[in-house]
């Protein structure tokens, strides 16, 4: 890890900085890990990814539904170029429409928030310097394999959206794409996101609709999350602070899934 990226991280509980050590197993191997530089909390890397949040954390939809992405992993690009069919549309097509609402530049540093398996990364700029979270081991792992395949580069970290290890003001480019309705608290992510967006970015969520969910509701799950969910199927606009500016809400894909949009305060 360079040092650029070790200087925007930080301790997510905290937010205190965080540095880079290295030491000498016990086989004599070299490892790394990071350190808060107040408290001297470890945070270790597993297979080259900071692992930046701990499960025992984890409750509530956070805990309920991170074993269901984490079993999905496997699956996931299959699936969803088979809901892209099924909606009758191209995956590519399908995130195109979304992905055009990002102002990304040379050099701009892009965050995705739950990256997934990576999917959105190929369609990126590569003058971008992309940087991806996610809350499954099995899902980074799956990037890092697609990322090897597409010859492609992002920085993955093991987190929770809801306390995101960045500094305030790091990214030029910040967005979200499916995940969020499952959320334990989305107004708190929604409010991470907003504090690691520099002034004037514009930030991109997108997430299915009720529309979709009734559409597939002959899946048990689908029917479940229908059940529990409620109105978490609408755009969470109501979570958006109200200083935000250029706030909309539009539907992709035969109104399947909504896409919100905004843009923080001040200019870059």
């Amino acid at each position: 890890m360079d040092a650029e990226t070790v200087s925007m991280l930080c301790n997510p509980h905290t937010h205190s900085p965080l540095s880079l050590k290295r030491s000498h197993t016990t086989d004599g191997d070299m490892q790394e890990f990071l350190v808060d530089e107040n408290t001297g909390e470890i945070f270790p890397f597993q297979n080259g990814i900071p692992v930046l949040y701990d499960t025992s954390r984890l409750e509530g939809y956070n805990l309920q539904y991170n074993a269901f992405y984490r079993r999905a992993a496997r699956i996931y690009d299959f699936a969803l170029g088979a809901l892209a069919l099924f909606s009758g549309s191209r995956e590519s097509h399908f995130r195109q429409q979304y992905l055009q609402l990002l102002e990304i530049r040379d050099g701009s540093k892009v965050l995705e928030v739950a990256i997934g398996t990576g999917a959105n990364l190929p369609l990126l700029p590569t003058t971008a310097r992309c940087y991806g979270l996610d809350l499954s081991w099995e899902m980074l792992e799956k990037c890092q394999k697609n990322q090897l395949r597409w010859k492609r580069k992002a920085e993955l970290f093991y987190g929770n959206a809801e306390e995101l290890p960045f500094h305030d003001g790091m990214f030029d480019v910040i967005f979200h794409v499916g995940g969020i309705n499952a959320f334990s608290d989305r107004a708190k992510a929604i409010r991470e996101m907003i504090r690691v967006a520099k002034p004037g970015t514009r930030i991109v969520i997108v997430d299915e609709t009720s529309k979709l969910m009734k559409a597939i509701s002959w899946m048990p799950s689908a029917r479940k999350m229908i059940e529990e969910w409620g109105d978490r199927f609408d755009a969470p606009v109501n979570l958006v602070p109200e200083e935000m500016r250029e706030i909309n809400v539009d539907t992709i894909v035969k109104g399947y899934f909504y896409v919100l949009s905004f843009r923080t305060p001040g200019n870059k």
